[in-house]
């Protein structure tokens, strides 16, 4: 688009102004031509100059555009206000590596117009009018309810992260190739090969699950609760059986199942192999992470009214996280359905004792209280035995574990809603930090925002009972 006409004469200066306000193409052009002229400045009287060329009208001071060396992508605020009306609702931080889904979309991040900012906007985001300035308690208020919202949004892209891209069920018309001929993983009652599923669209790596020979019958309730199960993070899924003929060579017999994930190595080889490996003040944080997704997928069992019969270490398999760095705690995968059974009424704590001596199994390792989270797993371990407590409250104290408050704050009587409310405002600068700094958020930051979103006085209280009464 070009600049309008200018006025045939030499505007002197009682000349008028134009009526609306010039666009110009090349703001570059425009001042290499004002500068030397200083046309911007009112002349004195005097005859007109003698430069043949006209002077363009004066530069207007509330159009400028912001020039194409900049990001033409909005970066979305890290507070989780809500979007205006019409308008999609922008992810709370503002990082491509939160949601690797929207890497090569370009409509996740629409362009930003080359226009004025609005500063106004600001205010009506917050939500609150400007009277409530005066009222430091309900200005508190909207803050502590703002930050808890963005840590929910942040643990819901998380899941949504790591969750995504399940495989699903298989399909007439998808293809199959088997990887290698060798497992990759052998578990105390399958082996597992690595496969891939090709579809028309897309195509999974998957694990061909095959049970030993020799392996105890699994319990056909189990197996149907598994197939039923919508997908969990720390729950094996299952893609159904391999079609018949579809792999004419393998180096198995009998039906196979289709794994969605494919497994790296069990608890016991972990244990045995990498866990060794750890530093001393790194392997009680690693055995509390694994025992923390352990729980969580206890409790899915329980609330659907089932139990594990028998907890076995080498049946629990680890994997690595959708979109975590390698160096990171790995994904812990129940897979041993064919011993879960309906569970039997009476106390919840179903699972109370095989959590206790597999706590205590990995623990062997370590030198015992050998860091503040040793010692306090050692006090799990004690309180599992005793308390009996459900998966849900034995996930709860290792959330307390790993991520507050300590036994000294228990001791004091200290109220626990503020020191909450601390905690998730610490979490969000903490992420947003992160992000700015184009670091991908981890399992680990999953697993706090799941804590904090989640945590009221009263689980937080019953959490530290647990541990330290």
């Amino acid at each position: 688009m070009s600049s309008p006409e200018p006025p045939t004469g030499t505007p002197g200066p009682d000349a008028p102004t134009w009526p609306t306000q010039p666009t110009y193409s090349n703001l570059g052009e425009v001042r290499a031509q004002l500068l030397p002229s200083k046309a911007c400045r009112p002349r004195a009287p005097g005859p007109p100059p003698t430069d043949p060329q006209p002077l363009p009208p004066p530069l207007p001071k509330k159009t400028l555009c912001r020039t194409r060396s900049l990001p033409m992508h909005r970066v979305p605020s890290t507070s989780p206000a809500p979007a205006p009306a019409g308008q999609p609702r922008r992810p709370f931080l503002g990082s491509h590596s939160v949601d690797e889904s929207q890497a090569a979309s370009d409509k996740a991040w629409p362009a930003c117009p080359p226009a004025e900012p609005r500063f106004g906007s600001l205010d009506t985001s917050l939500g609150a009018p400007w009277y409530d300035l005066h009222r430091p308690e309900a200005m508190r208020t909207m803050l502590e309810a703002r930050q808890l919202e963005g840590v929910r949004a942040v643990r819901a892209r998380l899941r949504a992260r790591l969750l995504g891209g399940h495989p699903g069920p298989c399909q007439p018309g998808h293809g199959f190739r088997l990887l290698d001929r060798s497992p990759c993983v052998e578990s105390g009652d399958a082996l597992y090969y690595r496969m891939v599923r090709v579809g028309d669209e897309a195509w999974h790596m998957l694990a061909a699950k095959v049970s030993k020979p020799g392996a105890e019958e699994p319990h056909p309730w189990g197996l149907e609760l598994q197939a039923s199960l919508a997908p969990h993070f720390n729950l094996q899924g299952l893609c159904g059986p391999v079609p018949e003929g579809a792999l004419p060579d393998v180096p198995w017999r009998g039906p196979v199942v289709l794994a969605a994930e494919v497994p790296e190595l069990t608890v016991t080889q972990w244990l045995a192999e990498a866990g060794r490996r750890q530093r001393p003040e790194e392997f009680p944080w690693v055995v509390a992470v694994l025992l923390l997704q352990l729980t969580s997928a206890l409790e899915h069992l329980e609330a659907r009214g089932a139990a594990l019969a028998e907890l076995r270490p080498e049946n629990l398999l680890l994997a690595a996280p959708r979109g975590c760095a390698a160096a990171g705690p790995p994904r812990l995968l129940l897979a041993d359905f064919g011993r879960v059974r309906p569970r039997p009424p009476g106390p919840p704590g179903a699972h109370a004792l095989q959590l206790g001596r597999l706590l205590r199994a990995l623990l062997g390792p370590a030198e015992p209280c050998a860091s503040p989270l040793a010692a306090g797993l050692e006090a799990l371990a004690v309180g599992l035995g005793r308390s009996r407590p459900s998966a849900a409250q034995a996930r709860g104290a290792l959330q307390a574990l790993l991520w507050g408050p300590g036994p000294e704050l228990h001791r004091q009587g200290a109220p626990l809603g503020p020191w909450l409310q601390v905690r998730r405002a610490l979490l969000v600068l903490h992420l947003a930090e992160r992000a700015s700094a184009g670091e991908a958020p981890g399992l680990e930051d999953w697993l706090c925002c799941e804590y904090l979103a989640e945590a009221t006085e009263a689980s937080v209280g019953r959490a530290l009972a647990l541990l330290w009464d």
